[in-house]
């Protein structure tokens, strides 16, 4: 199952490329693995997948210790400040920083480590309660007032567009996200060009390849239904 929904994402991912008159190597596809044992990522590094997406830190750590292999594990899902300790040497990029503390935590840590992490700014581009993420209004300041942070290299935004069964409703809010992404690089902060917009799932990549996305978060199109634990 896992290697035939591979495919058809792929071939999705490939004619949404086309219609938007871009190449397909400029989006990359992140299987999200959340809840999914070793096994199931094992089956998808088979097919040629090599960048994961988790949304709990204690997932990736124990994932991780088993998988020695030469893939990359992003951190998609909402970071408390107080786990991100366990995170240098576990993932390449972080996706939902939305806060100064949370900034500031990744920046003490990944110093104390040595290392620099790629970030993306979390965007709630709906205004939904349900969801975190700064305000469009907020970005631009929340991005130049973390830009001093020197472990932190701020590649771009992301955003959790609303669930619907009609992709195109969601148009609006991937444009928007672009669009803020453009305002930003336009103010020139010291440090900050970013290139990076990580937005579409399951329901709507292919809206968000034509708008622009260079990350797509396909979890259930992929593994299938979640297992969550009640």
């Amino acid at each position: 199952m896992i290697r035939e929904n591979i495919e058809i994402v792929e071939k999705n991912i490939e004619e949404a490329c086309k219609r938007a008159g871009r190449d397909r190597s400029e989006v990359t596809l992140i299987a999200v693995s959340k809840t999914k044992p070793v096994s199931d990522i094992r089956q998808a590094m088979e097919c040629g997948m090599r960048v994961f997406g988790e949304n709990k830190v204690q997932e990736i750590r124990e994932k991780t210790e088993e998988i020695k292999e030469d893939v990359s594990f992003h951190m998609i899902g909402h970071l408390q400040a107080n786990k991100v300790k366990y995170l240098p040497g576990k993932v390449v990029m972080i996706h939902s920083v939305d806060n100064v503390k949370l900034a500031q935590e990744i920046e003490k840590q990944f110093a104390k480590n040595n290392m620099t992490i790629d970030v993306l700014i979390e965007v709630n581009m709906a205004g939904e309660d349900s969801k975190f993420g700064l305000s469009p209004s907020d970005a631009p300041a929340f991005v130049k007032e973390i830009s001093a942070l020197p472990h932190l290299n701020i590649r771009g935004l992301m955003t959790i567009a609303p669930y619907t069964e009609d992709p195109e409703s969601n148009r609006i809010y991937f444009r928007g996200l672009k669009k803020l992404l453009e305002d930003i690089n336009a103010m020139g902060i010291d440090g900050v060009h970013m290139d990076t917009l990580s937005m579409g799932m399951t329901g709507d990549y292919e809206v968000a390849i034509e708008e622009g996305a260079t990350f797509v978060r396909v979890g259930t199109g992929i593994f299938g239904e979640r297992n969550y634990v009640i």
